[in-house]
């Protein structure tokens, strides 16, 4: 085995992100407070808002969108922002968090507070709402991160929170089975947008690398992979690991991958199938979205154009199928490159065939390493390649890790 140190793989200080809510919202690195919450409760510092929130401001006494008028997308019905607050230490493991809030919200306004949970590493829960009754996490946790949307469909009846107090708590908790990633096949989309930002303020370029699913619980924060998918075409000839970093098509609070129970809305529907695809098809809610809108399409994810015409090669809008990486269990690791995105091998060679590629930042998960090619990449010179699907190994040179050694069994 031929392998030397992977310098930079040390752990620094883990990014940021906030809570979920209908469309997403801007992140960065946020340092973790530094006083654990005494008795498991504190208050949102409102007055934070810097650079990596989106479109909110702080009046003095209140958090507000700072512009009103503003909105992501053309046809977008309403006006957002989002404040996205630092990790915050607990005093002890809580799996449940609940909000409280003072807030002027008019009539066609919105404020949503979400949070998330750090499992360790780069992993988390999902964003999970926590206002209008408590956010269940999937694990206990001891550093949580809050998030804070504002909606407005009249931009002369926008809302404005004064403050928000939260509880962490500790209840009943599901036991935890490794599994898969979950897998569906659904209705794909060219994003374009190019010059654009996305729901966590990524500038679109051109032939960029990511994707947009239709809810704010998976938005990755900023430049961060936290929340990843695979995409592939139907027959699995090229598939793209890609980021998700910002939220449509059509919805915002559709997680359709989540069991019907833990849908934000649309419980109604069974697991896997985008309201969209339900309006589109089946009439279902009126053949609406949450908006009221018809959908020209039965989309349940966007693909930047380098994932929609690089990854997979396609031509024209396509049924794929879509694993939900954080939704799954075991070793993982974030791709790390120059920029551009890396080729996917069929084996530990740089001349095997290419099955696609994975994205910068993008997150994988990995199930077993092979020796095969020595590769000089972005964390120094290795043989060791991680098989990161089925027929899909990518050199662990330019895997972050958090470890020198192989995290992974020696694949069989």
């Amino acid at each position: 085995m031929v392998r030397t140190s992977k310098l930079g793989r040390r752990r620094g200080a883990r990014t940021a992100v906030a809570l979920s809510a209908p469309i997403a919202l801007l992140l960065a690195a946020a340092p973790v407070n530094a006083a654990p919450a005494p008795g498991g409760q504190w208050t949102v510092p409102l007055s934070s808002v810097d650079d990596n929130d989106l479109n909110v401001r702080y009046a003095g006494d209140a958090l507000a969108l700072a512009d009103p008028h503003w909105k992501r997308r053309p046809d977008q019905p309403v006006s957002e922002g989002y404040l996205v607050v630092g990790e915050r230490a607990l005093g002890k493991p809580a799996n449940r968090i609940t909000a409280e809030l003072a807030a002027d919200v008019p009539a066609g306004a919105a404020v949503d507070v979400d949070v998330r949970g750090h499992l360790g590493g780069e992993d988390w829960t999902e964003w999970t709402p926590a206002a209008a009754e408590p956010a269940v996490l999937s694990a206990s946790v001891t550093t949580v991160q809050v998030r804070i949307g504002l909606f407005a469909q009249d931009p002369a009846a926008a809302p404005s929170v004064s403050s928000v107090r939260l509880t962490a708590d500790e209840g009943p908790q599901a036991r935890a089975e490794a599994a898969a990633a979950r897998t569906y096949k659904v209705y794909a989309t060219r994003e374009g947008l190019v010059g654009g930002t996305t729901a966590n303020g990524h500038v679109i370029k051109s032939r960029d690398h990511f994707v947009a699913l239709p809810s704010g619980r998976s938005l990755a924060p900023k430049n961060t992979g936290n929340y990843s998918v695979r995409v592939c075409r139907t027959d699995n000839s090229r598939c793209e690991y890609a980021p998700v970093w910002d939220v449509g098509p059509w919805n915002t609070k559709d997680d359709y991958w989540n069991p019907s129970s833990q849908r934000q809305m649309w419980k109604d529907l069974p697991q896997g199938k985008p309201e969209a695809q339900a309006a589109y098809q089946d009439g279902y809610n009126g053949g609406k979205d949450e908006f009221g809108r018809k959908p020209a399409n039965p989309a349940g994810i966007d693909l930047a154009d380098g994932t929609f015409w690089d990854g997979l090669k396609l031509t024209d809008n396509s049924w794929v199928n879509v694993s939900y990486l954080w939704t799954g269990s075991g070793p993982s690791g974030t791709v790390k490159t120059a920029g551009d995105p890396m080729n996917v091998r069929a084996s530990g060679s740089t001349t095997a065939a290419i099955k696609g590629l994975a994205a910068h930042n993008a997150k994988v998960l990995i199930e077993c390493y092979v020796e095969g090619e020595t590769v000089t990449g972005t964390y120094g010179t290795s043989n060791i390649w991680n098989r990161i699907g089925t027929g899909h190994y990518i050199s662990d040179t330019y895997v972050y890790t958090g470890s020198d050694a192989p995290i992974a069994p020696k694949c069989a």
